[in-house]
């Protein structure tokens, strides 16, 4: 889901939210398709901050609307043509721009004449219910009001310049979401198939677990392997250290990193895992940020992977590896030194007022930080995780782990009870309520005219469609399939303008996407009528 990670704000270091989830898009990232093509002016939509009024959940219940923002692009459409609905994850409508520019939703209103339109989430970007988001003002952001946004929103939205009314049912409405916004695609034709058409669901995260281990296994299965191997060793040495309670060998491996100012081992297991993907945060690019588009994608995850295994490390780095070795009966740490000097290099300059400790830098235990009300998507995010989504990312309880042990869900859990203290009527569970969001179906999951898209190699993959947990999959054209081999988190989502000129899986990928929703279109009379 961009589940579903979230940046921690270093000072300089300005934190932005992919998934999404968990589609967590990168800063980076988000530059680069802010620059990618023309901008497009915001409209807004009152949309009902509580479209349930009967349910109890969301006592006591308002009659209020908030300003949600959206962004089309008219520019291939034709009159007749479908309308494609963008949803936009977690992050602002504005980091989804290149969909429309040169992804797959320009290449899907170029092919069929089509209008795109990206729909802030609320609770994201500018689309605040509220000035603020107190545990009672967060009541309101759950997986069944957001996806009521979408069946709203297809009803009521005006595009300024289009002079007929091209709102559903009268016109194909046809979603697409990655990530978490994937699995609200999935979820909104399930429960509106009768005002929404077609819906396209790429690394859609349609089950919720609490302890989500298997975020590592790609890294694991399909990284460099000497890389691998010599994480797992380091982290296998580091846990006995732990489990002994040997405090002067486990200061001594925090300040061979640089990090002896933690107080917390659980901060410094998590922030030795940062270039890996630390539990939720983590301020550089992972292998979830990898592309097949290098305009969007990242090389940070195989840069430390490339640094880890140096072999032409200098003598002071390489003699590192023996510094501990008198606790491991004499074995070396192998790559210990390459280690710790990539994340002295790469990510302490971010903690720029060197108190490593701080809660801007790369501590977690202070409690008032996280209780910060402002606005944010990180907020936002962490809500939603806290309360229905779970997955918290932790180490394996057997076999080999690329994060320490002590990484499990106590950790998560406690920034969780901090952020989000009891309101007067609102209150988050002790653990997420993850039958909210399976409910759905999770790997049962079906629905009309709703396309699954995921990719073999990523990290979000077995709460996915495709999960190596899930039932087989058959293909048909009313519940299509497609498992693009090697790929990574919603890599469909991004093209360049020319699909016969984009590599061999992706092409054939979107081409697929392209007949599926032509296929769609054909039928469309016998449906509305």
């Amino acid at each position: 889901m961009q589940v579903l990670t979230f940046l921690t704000v270093f000072s300089g270091l300005a934190a932005a939210m992919s998934p999404s989830r968990a589609s967590v898009e990168k800063k980076t990232i988000e530059s680069v398709r802010r620059q990618a093509g023309p901008e497009y002016p915001a409209h807004t939509i009152n949309m009902p901050i509580d479209h349930f009024p009967n349910n109890p959940r969301y006592a006591p219940h308002t009659n209020a609307t908030f300003k949600q923002r959206y962004f089309f692009d008219s520019t291939y459409y034709k009159l007749g043509g479908p309308v494609f609905l963008y949803i936009s994850g977690e992050t602002s409508g504005e980091s989804r721009f290149s969909n429309l520019q040169t992804g797959i939703i320009q290449i899907l209103m170029q092919a069929t004449n089509g209008l795109g339109v990206i729909l802030e989430n609320r609770y994201y970007g500018e689309s605040y219910p509220f000035n603020t988001s107190t545990t009672d003002q967060l009541a309101y952001l759950t997986t069944e009001q957001t996806i009521a946004d979408n069946n709203y929103f297809a009803q009521h939205a005006v595009f300024p310049g289009i002079e007929h009314n091209i709102n559903s049912p009268n016109t194909p409405w046809i979603l697409y979401g990655g990530s978490l916004a994937g699995a609200q695609t999935a979820f909104s034709l399930k429960t509106y198939g009768d005002v929404l058409y077609g819906g396209i669901a790429s690394s859609a995260v349609i089950k919720a677990v609490l302890a989500y281990p298997d975020w590592y296994d790609p890294i694991q299965k399909y990284a460099p392997q000497d890389c691998v191997a010599s994480i797992n060793a380091i982290i296998d040495k580091m846990d006995m250290l732990v489990t002994s309670n040997n405090i002067n060998a486990i200061q001594k491996l925090k300040d061979i990193f640089g990090l002896g100012a933690l107080e917390d081992i659980r901060d410094f297991a998590m922030t030795i895992a940062f270039p890996l993907g630390g539990p939720m945060n983590y301020p550089t690019n992972t292998w979830q940020e990898l592309n097949w588009n290098s305009t969007y994608g990242s090389e940070d995850f195989f840069n430390f992977c490339r640094n880890v295994t140096n072999l032409n490390a200098p003598a002071n780095i390489t003699a590192v590896d023996y510094a501990l070795a008198n606790y491991t009966n004499g074995e070396p740490w192998i790559n210990l030194g390459n280690y710790a000097n990539y994340v002295k290099q790469t990510l302490l300059p971010l903690c720029v007022d060197g108190d490593i400790n701080n809660s801007v830098c790369f501590g977690t235990q202070n409690e008032s930080y996280w209780a910060d009300t402002t606005n944010s998507g990180d907020r936002s995010y962490l809500y939603s995780t806290c309360t229905e989504q779970g997955a918290y990312q932790v180490a394996p309880m057997h076999g080999p782990s690329l994060i320490s042990r002590v990484l499990q869900v106590d950790y998560t859990q406690q920034w969780c009870t901090w952020a989000f203290p009891e309101g007067e009527y609102n209150a988050i569970p002790s653990t997420p309520n993850i039958s909210y969001y399976n409910h759905y179906g999770g790997f049962d999951f079906r629905a009309d005219r709703l396309a699954f898209i995921d990719g073999s190699s990523d990290v979000w993959n077995d709460l996915c469609y495709h999960s190596t947990f899930a039932p087989p999959r058959y293909s048909s054209d009313l519940h299509p399939e497609y498992l693009i081999n090697g790929g990574g988190h919603h890599w469909d989502s991004y093209g360049i303008l020319d699909v016969a000129a984009e590599p061999q899986f992706i092409r054939e990928a979107h081409y697929w996407e392209i007949r599926t929703v032509k296929k769609w279109l054909k039928d469309f009379g016998s449906w509305y009528h």
